[in-house]
């Protein structure tokens, strides 16, 4: 039995201005969905942020999307993700 999970119940609709959210797939759009739930965190909003995301994804996922991503992820969320999943630091852009 498949999960049904309602992206625009878990994430504002702002971060998926570009799409229909009640079409997105967990699965199929996990590239888009993963790093839109994140492009706009803070430091103070990561925490929730990512708890929305692991509520769907596992680790591992969510951070093979946000080393893949052409998003602009901050460095500074990336850091927070190592940090969190206690994994070597990677960053979206150089410094």
């Amino acid at each position: 039995m498949k999960t049904v999970v309602h992206i625009n119940k878990l994430f504002p609709k702002h971060l998926f201005w570009d799409v229909d959210m009640s079409s997105l797939d967990i699965e199929k759009d996990r590239d888009l969905i993963i790093p839109r739930a994140l492009i706009a965190s803070t430091p103070l909003t990561f925490t929730d942020d990512i708890s929305k995301l692991e509520q769907i994804y596992s680790k591992a996922t969510i951070t093979r999307e946000l080393k893949e991503t052409k998003e602009r992820i901050s460095n500074q969320i990336c850091l927070l993700v190592a940090r969190r999943y206690h994994i070597k630091k990677f960053a979206r852009f150089s410094k």
